[in-house]
């Protein structure tokens, strides 16, 4: 089946989606003749007219009754209806990215995912619905934050987005036009530049994004930090997994994660034990991380240690 590329628009009603895919279309670099199908799951104020893309006739512009067209049979019957090669949803911000996934025909990759948001109300929708907040920046690539203020204090949703995503690109779009990258540099609670890089219990979270994120900066460190240890038939042979329980954005999103340690006495460390690892860092490429790079920790040392206070961690 020919793969159809998808570009996926979120956020919350009045976010400044259809506006965005407006602006989209009528950009010469993206459109350029293709068939291409918009299927609208929020009716917002704005409205898309085909007559001022360059190539409208091209452009097919659906608009979803509601949750009840969130299926499969929709999707492909729209695509079929359109003759289109690509397609564009904008999504409806109060249903998860997992309910579409699970309809989502087979052979419809994700090519891209964006976010708009007003930078004027995003901290409620934060504080009232988080957990659709993280649902939408833990997927999405960049987000834009339209209707910026003159002299807007960044800091408040840089941090929001920064505690779900650290690879979202944040772009800042203000009333005059001018558009502005997030340049915020996030100091790290710990200093990599010690003899020995010591992490503090509840520091544990930005630690494991972070390498993940830029191993590079952690070659040949060495790091201590107190973790609950996790073994398996499946791990291979001198090796453990040194982590913890962390949590993003509410109890239904924790998750056990931690890094690959080899240490030839790995047979000696309890599954679920809590000890403090003493170990160095090292960038390697490996099966584990796809192929790509990714940091695997030398055991140098091992001790038993008291659970803290706190065993769960947080990503921020």
């Amino acid at each position: 089946m020919k793969e159809i590329p998808v570009y996926l628009f979120l956020g919350f009603l009045d976010g400044g989606k259809t506006r965005f895919i407006h602006e989209t279309l009528c950009d010469k670099r993206f459109q350029s003749g293709e068939k291409t199908l918009c299927i609208l799951f929020e009716d917002g104020d704005e409205e898309l007219d085909t007559s001022k893309y360059r190539g409208g006739k091209n452009v097919t512009i659906i608009i979803a009754d509601g949750k009840e067209s969130l299926t499969q049979q929709f999707l492909e019957d729209s695509l079929k209806n359109s003759g289109a090669e690509r397609v564009m949803i904008e999504y409806n911000g109060m249903w998860t990215l997992q309910e579409l996934a699970v309809v989502l025909p087979q052979n419809w990759q994700i090519y891209q995912i964006m976010m708009m948001a007003d930078a004027n109300n995003f901290e409620t929708y934060n504080n009232n619905m988080r957990q659709l907040v993280y649902d939408k920046i833990n997927s999405t690539e960049v987000i834009f934050f339209n209707r910026c203020k003159a002299g807007l204090d960044k800091m408040p949703l840089h941090t929001i987005v920064r505690a779900i995503n650290r690879r979202t690109a944040i772009i800042y779009e203000y009333e005059d036009g001018t558009v502005e990258n997030d340049d915020i540099v996030d100091p790290l609670p710990y200093d990599l530049d010690a003899p020995v890089v010591e992490i503090n219990d509840e520091d544990f979270g930005l630690l494991y994004l972070d390498a993940m994120d830029k191993p590079q900066n952690y070659d040949g460190k060495t790091i201590k930090f107190k973790a609950l240890t996790a073994r398996s038939p499946k791990l291979p042979k001198g090796s453990f997994v040194g982590g913890r329980f962390a949590m993003a954005c509410c109890a239904e999103d924790i998750q056990y994660v931690g890094f690959m340690c080899r240490w030839k006495q790995a047979d000696t460390v309890k599954n679920k034990g809590w000890y403090t690892v003493t170990a160095e860092v090292r960038a390697e490429r490996d099966k584990l991380f796809n192929g790509e790079v990714g940091p695997i920790l030398y055991i140098k040392e091992v001790k038993s240690a008291v659970k803290p206070e706190e065993e769960t961690v947080y990503f921020s």
